[in-house]
């Protein structure tokens, strides 16, 4: 599939997920092959024109990740236009538009979902960032504001009009939040109602299965996978080879596991410094160790550490206690292997039970958010 002039080498793209998809985990996830295309967290536009060292420090790009699109919200024409511009002159491949966060603290300024609900006022908007920059124009929605105002279609349509040259669709609504389950035929609609820019499916996609029934249902030209990327890194290159064989691949190995674990942190540390890095790295090394078997001390250990020597420490401290779990080849054995049912919710594309858990998302009504 083709991104304006830019061919990828892959239909499945990697979601910006606040907090986590930094340039270690897009380094680290490139690394293991499959992944087509990657954008950066979300990035108030008004503080990257201000060049703030937060605002900076998200678009942070190295050699390998590519191609790259950084992904802006905000609601001032000019100021998402200035926005572009510094984007394109950064050198990354596209601009995407957040239209579709949900939270409070991006709807209120008139960004995220807000978007969905002003088409005319949204077009100009994008119609100024198009005209203003030569790298391709992109934008992610939601299917609407709520079941009520299911705008995604006629939005997509607006934006095509306007030169957009792709669009990602959550299957979810901005009442919805991150409840309930994805709206495949929701989806399908936005797809039908364009007529040449590619359609890229997303939400609730934690298996190389789900993919592939998202592509089906739908008809997408791709497929964005957030959360569920987290929790399997090696999502890409399972669905990627799935889609052209039709052979599932292997779950990797425990062994495996910690050596990519390893490399994650270790960019941690090299991007974020050190101390800062290991802090960071608290909240990723548990999403790894729920594939681990028994791992509770592991989990423990990992939540304090503030250096490599403590990463290093908590590590070489697990694996000692976890060979008590496992059989003369070092695999656990069958008692200490994942809960059956949560091993078929990661196979089965049908079931509504999701990995949605697995990063953590506001509490409570959206509205609060």
């Amino acid at each position: 599939m083709r991104i304006g002039s830019i061919e990828l080498a892959s239909p499945l793209f990697l979601s910006p997920l606040a907090g986590y998809t930094n340039l270690p985990m897009r380094l680290t996830v490139r690394e293991l092959g499959g992944l087509g295309w990657a954008t950066t967290d979300l990035v108030n536009a008004r503080s990257l024109i201000e060049r703030n060292p937060r605002a900076l420090q998200l678009v942070a790009t190295a050699p390998g990740d590519q191609p790259l699109a950084i992904q802006l919200f905000g609601a001032v024409p000019e100021e998402m236009r200035d926005a572009a511009m510094i984007c394109e002159s950064l050198g990354v491949h596209s601009v995407d538009i957040n239209m579709g966060c949900p939270v409070k603290k991006v709807v209120k300024i008139g960004g995220g979902s807000a978007m969905m609900t002003e088409l005319d006022k949204t077009a100009a908007l994008v119609r100024g960032m198009v005209n203003a920059v030569k790298i391709p124009v992109t934008a992610k929605m939601r299917l609407g504001w709520d079941d009520d105002n299911l705008t995604a279609p006629d939005l997509a349509r607006v934006l095509e009009d306007v030169g957009v040259k792709a669009v990602f669709v959550h299957g979810r609504t901005r009442a919805q939040g991150f409840s309930g389950t994805v709206n495949l035929a929701g989806i399908r609609s936005v797809v039908e109602a364009v007529r040449t820019i590619p359609v890229i499916g997303n939400g609730d996609v934690t298996t190389p299965a789900a993919a592939q029934h998202m592509f089906n249902e739908t008809g997408c030209a791709g497929v964005s996978i957030g959360r569920g990327a987290f929790y399997d890194p090696w999502i890409f290159r399972r669905t990627a080879h799935l889609i052209s064989t039709g052979e599932l691949l292997p779950e990797p190995t425990f062994l495996e596991r910690v050596r990519v674990m390893r490399r994650h942190f270790d960019r941690y540390c090299e991007f974020f410094g050190e101390a800062d890095g290991a802090k960071h790295f608290r909240k990723v090394a548990p999403w790894y160790a729920k594939r681990f078997g028994p791992s509770r001390p592991f989990k423990s250990a990992i939540i304090t550490i503030r250096s490599r020597a403590d990463f290093e420490a908590a590590l070489t401290g697990y694996l000692a206690w976890r060979r008590q779990f496992c059989d003369d080849q070092g695999e656990l054995r069958p008692k200490f292997q994942p809960d059956p049912l949560v091993a078929s919710f990661l196979r089965d594309p049908d079931d509504p039970v999701f990995a949605r858990d697995s990063i953590p998302v506001p509490k409570g009504p959206v509205e609060t958010w």
